[in-house]
């Protein structure tokens, strides 16, 4: 059955429907609204010195080099009463500017815009529609949300946010959350008009004790690529332990495959390993090693003979100046088997540090 884009948004009014008409009809409702505000400021140094002042292009974040920049910044406004919740939150920055460039214009702003609705008052089950953090990985757009100061190359080349409709569960005991999505695409704000099936996914999360938190999220969908359209599966997996109060992992695995019609499969993958000290209340240190693997060039086009075959090692060091401010530095180095960073000459290797203060209100 062909679903085209105006069926698509069929449940997203009804769901909207159904929400007016409660704000509307209830008379008592306990409810919060809360703005808040993000800014984070970098500089970074690429020590091969690309030739047009910008990293390679698997980054979207902390993309410049040897220049002040601002690398995510937003207002956000939130409402949620117990039945009720919703979120805008408008952006810029570098990571607004590469992550979400082949978005339309009005599209480019948007960090988050949309509302959830609760039917049931005595289960935690929710119905949200609209631009949404996406469900996959550990690491989002957030700088202070996560370990290191750049992202992985498993997170810079996997959704950062999704578009659709959102059905989740979190049992009582808050160990166990479900969440399936229908979703306009593979990061996609916009529905393309080309493609007429959305795609899905699911998440579940399982929080085995105070120490550890394990987590499979999915993704499978149709891609359009030049005139051909190729089913896309990804699976993500990751463990989050907590070792002691002073040192924690994150322990991570994402693999993907591609198929069009007459084609053969192509796979990708790549681990990560990385671990944070916590030095004293204010300071930090995290370290990390990753490896992708993209040969077949589906996430990551080389044009080289290996394709995409890249390890890569950092480590970022954290001081919390204040309540709502945060130095980060670090420094990162990737190693690939084909010469892939261009710059005057090409080279398989790319060194870069990176700072950034960042302000939370």
């Amino acid at each position: 059955m062909t679903i085209t884009k105006d069926l698509y948004r069929i449940p997203i009014t009804i769901l909207l429907f159904i929400i007016s008409n409660y704000c509307y009809a209830q008379e008592d409702r306990r409810s919060q609204i809360n703005l808040s505000g993000y800014l984070e400021t970098y500089y970074s140094y690429d020590f091969s010195n690309p030739f047009n002042n910008e990293k390679p292009d698997f980054n979207y974040n902390y993309k410049k080099h040897n220049q002040l920049n601002i690398n995510l910044a937003f207002v956000k406004a939130s409402f949620q009463n117990k039945q009720l919740r919703s979120n805008l939150a408008l952006m810029t920055g570098n990571y607004a500017m590469y992550n979400l460039s082949a978005e339309p214009n009005w599209a480019k702003p948007l960090l988050e815009a949309n509302v959830g609705y609760k039917p049931f008052k005595d289960h935690n089950f929710w119905i949200d529609a609209g631009v949404m953090p996406s469900h996959i990985g550990f690491e989002s757009a957030i700088g202070s949300d996560c370990w290191n100061l750049t992202r992985s190359i498993l997170a810079e080349n996997s959704p950062y946010y999704e578009t659709g409709l959102k059905f989740s569960y979190n049992n009582k005991k808050q160990v166990l959350y479900f969440a399936f999505h229908i979703l306009n695409g593979w990061q996609k704000i916009e529905l393309l008009q080309l493609i007429q099936k959305p795609s899905v996914g699911a998440q579940i999360t399982y929080k085995a004790g105070n120490a550890l938190t394990l987590n499979y999220s999915n993704f499978i969908g149709n891609i359009k690529l030049g005139d051909l359209n190729k089913l896309r599966t990804f699976h993500n997996l990751y463990g989050i332990y907590e070792a002691t109060p002073k040192l924690s992992f994150i322990f991570g695995f994402d693999i993907g495959t591609q198929k069009g019609v007459g084609t053969k499969t192509q796979v990708w993958y790549t681990p990560v390993v990385i671990s944070k000290i916590n030095l004293s209340d204010k300071s930090k240190i995290a370290g990390r090693i990753e490896y992708y693997n993209d040969k077949d060039q589906v996430i990551i086009a080389t044009s080289t003979t290996n394709g995409y075959q890249t390890l890569g090692a950092s480590i970022n060091y954290d001081y919390q100046i204040a309540p709502k401010v945060m130095f980060r530095s670090e420094l990162k180095k990737y190693r690939s088997k084909d010469p892939i960073f261009r710059y005057t000459d090409g080279s398989n290797n790319q060194t870069a540090a990176t700072m950034a203060f960042i302000v939370k209100l």
